[in-house]
């Protein structure tokens, strides 16, 4: 099985991880590392995660305040979205 991002979910990564660049220099960096590794997880037991709606699943990033929600398919587990926590779900 392997991993699809949205193309909207794509962008709100590297907008976070140009937020985080410009609070502290590695700081965006880190963040991309930490949503690879949160995607990893993800993928050694995508059905692990609470479902949130229908069959959307949400994971939590530990360090970040965002969470990553997907869609196991038959083939392949799709990041619907990440967003950070204090944006409302829809």
């Amino acid at each position: 099985m392997h991993l699809i991002y949205h193309p909207e979910a794509e962008a709100e990564v590297i907008d976070a991880a140009r937020s985080y660049k410009r609070q502290v220099l590695t700081l965006g960096a880190q963040f991309l590392d930490a949503v690879d590794v949160a995607a990893s997880i993800i993928l050694e037991a995508p059905a692990r995660w609470r479902i949130v709606e229908a069959d959307i699943r949400r994971s939590l990033m530990p360090r970040f305040p965002f969470g990553l929600y997907d869609r196991i398919l038959p083939d392949h587990v799709r990041i619907l979205t990440v967003k950070h926590h204090s944006r409302h779900p829809d």
